[in-house]
């Protein structure tokens, strides 16, 4: 897991071999995906810059295009709701699976050391080599079940 400014550099680093100009705005938009707790839709994240960085005149259309960038370039990740959109987070977090709610679109993460070894020895028999991997449970949580 990388901290804050290594995953800062890093967007510095893709921007200039890419031959982009750098933004600030692409930046903010990563800062707030490195230090939310929870999965944000583009929403949550443009809400978050108007209350953490209210100076920045930041629109939707230009946190779209960031998050479409940061995406393309493997420093964020996504879960796709169908109709609902996209929730995002930081890909400088350590590597983990999810299980989500199709009623309420609650994500919990976890880590199972077992699921783990079994994909490895699933690529293995079949002479495959993992480069990377995403695991999303799809079900009803505890809450909507009681409902």
């Amino acid at each position: 897991m990388a901290n804050n400014e290594e995953v800062i550099e890093e967007l510095k680093k893709i921007v200039k071999q890419k031959g982009l100009k750098y933004t600030e705005q692409r930046e903010i938009v990563l800062d707030i995906l490195i230090n939310a707790e929870d999965h944000l839709s583009a929403e949550e994240v443009y809400n978050q810059i108007k209350e953490k960085y209210p100076d920045s005149n930041i629109g939707i259309a230009t946190v779209y295009r960031a998050l479409g960038f940061l995406e393309e370039v493997d420093l964020i990740a996504s879960i796709a709701f169908g109709t609902e959109g996209k929730k995002y987070e930081s890909n400088a977090k350590s590597h983990h699976d999810h299980l989500i709610c199709t009623s309420c679109g609650k994500i919990v993460e976890f880590l199972d050391d077992e699921i783990e070894k079994r994909q490895d020895k699933i690529a293995k028999k079949n002479k495959f080599k993992i480069t990377s991997h995403s695991m999303q449970l799809y079900g009803i949580c505890t809450d909507c079940q009681s409902k």
